[in-house]
Formats: C-alpha cells, structure tokens, sequence
C-alpha cells in the first residue's frame, strides 16, 4: 500500500518522486548519490518518522540528521512530497538565490536538522543529539542520521560507533548507503565493525521497501541500531 501526503490539491506518492526529482537540473546533481538514498528516505519518512510540517520544531518530534548531503536532489523531493517545502522550490535547485543548495542548509530548508555535506560530521552529531535529548528527560524522540559507506572512514565515525555503542544509546538508529565506495571497507565489515561496538545490525536491500521498513522498525532495546542498506556500486 501506498500512503499519500497532500498538500492542497494536490497529492504525491513514490511514484511522483522520479517527476520531482527530474525538476532539478544543474552540473552538480550528483544523480547516484541521490538515487541510491531515495528509498531509504522515502520509506522513512512515509512510515516511521514521527515527524510532520507543522511539527518541524516540537521538543517530541524525532530527528533525521542527513549525513550524506552531497546529492541531495532525494531529500529535497521527498521533502516537497511530504509537504516540508514547496515544489515551486524545485526548478532552482543549486541557482544563486535559491534555499535549496548542493548541500542542505538547515537554516533554509524547512525540516533540516543540521546543515551537512562535510563528509563524516552527521554520525558525531547525532550521538551529540541523542545525549541532549536524554539529559533533558526527552525519552521518546528518536534520533536518525543517514551516512554512505565511504564516510565511515573518516576518524570521527570510529569514535562515535565506539561510543554510542557503550552507552546504550538507544534512540540512535543509522542508516548507512552501501555502494561499495568505501576505501577501506571488506564485505559484511560495516556490520561486524557495528556489531563489536555493541549495536544491534541489520543489513537489508536498499531498494526493498518492506525490508527496509521491517528493519528500521526491528526491536534493539538497550542498543543502537545500524541498518545497512546494499545498493548498486557506485562504478557499476
């Protein structure tokens, strides 16, 4: 079943995310690095994010952290089909005055957590999140960051899987893009590299909906969870 978001008159579902993302034009796409989170982010926000528009700034809502933001063209359709941004904003795309940069600014694009694009940074920031969230008593919220593959690499990423892993934090769910660009990586490392720091691990199609759904939705009670979402290789 397909859920539909309206906005007006008019309503989108997944099958209108390739028109809206096509509304985007430019040099600096990034086509793959769009497309291979499309599904992830779609069913998220269609199914699990307790998030919505009119919502963008309650203490209780969850937080979804865009690590990945090189090639945002997904995140800013699945925005604009959910209702967080006109579609009228999409024909702009990466123009000189226009919200919707080559990387999100969360100051200008409605319902971005974090400006993001400096690869590494968005799993640090989330363990940072998920600890204010806890210190203030918020126990419900749930804390999101979706990161690629080739971004684990970077030092900070060790820190923060070492540990949110030790403290348990179990508001924190990642979602790492698989698509064999990372430098460093061996098969099934991401997860056993997850799963020596203490998190709970799932490793599922990213392309699969009900997978992808069955697995950011898997109980982790006292752990972080990690779902690692296999995609076409980049250079494929």
């Amino acid at each position: 079943m397909t859920i539909t978001t309206e906005r007006g008159s008019q309503q989108y579902a997944y099958t209108d995310l390739p028109r809206l993302m096509g509304l985007m034009t430019g040099d600096e796409k990034h086509g793959p690095a769009a497309t291979s989170t499309l599904d992830a982010l779609w069913v998220l926000y269609d199914r699990v994010l307790r998030v919505a528009p009119e919502r963008v700034d309650e203490p209780g809502r969850d937080r979804f952290l865009l690590s990945k933001g090189h090639g945002p063209m997904a995140y800013y359709a699945v925005l604009a089909a959910k209702g967080f941004l006109p579609v009228d904003w999409l024909p702009d795309f990466g123009s000189y005055d226009s919200p919707l940069g080559h990387h999100p600014d969360r100051v200008l694009v409605p319902g971005a957590e974090i400006g993001s694009g400096s690869l590494g940074h968005g799993l640090p920031i989330a363990v940072g999140t998920a600890l204010g969230l806890r210190a203030q008593g918020l126990g419900e919220p749930r804390v999101w960051v979706l990161t690629g593959d080739a971004e684990l690499d970077e030092g900070s990423n060790h820190e923060a899987i070492a540990y949110a892993g030790a403290v348990g934090l179990d508001r924190l769910h990642t979602i790492v893009i698989d698509n064999s660009s990372a430098t460093h990586a061996l098969t099934g490392g991401i997860t056993a590299r997850f799963e020596a720091a203490g998190w709970a691990t799932m490793t599922v199609d990213g392309h699969d909906h009900e997978a992808l759904h069955a697995a950011f939705t898997a109980p982790h009670e006292g752990r972080p969870l990690v779902v690692v979402a296999r995609v076409r290789p980049k250079d494929a």
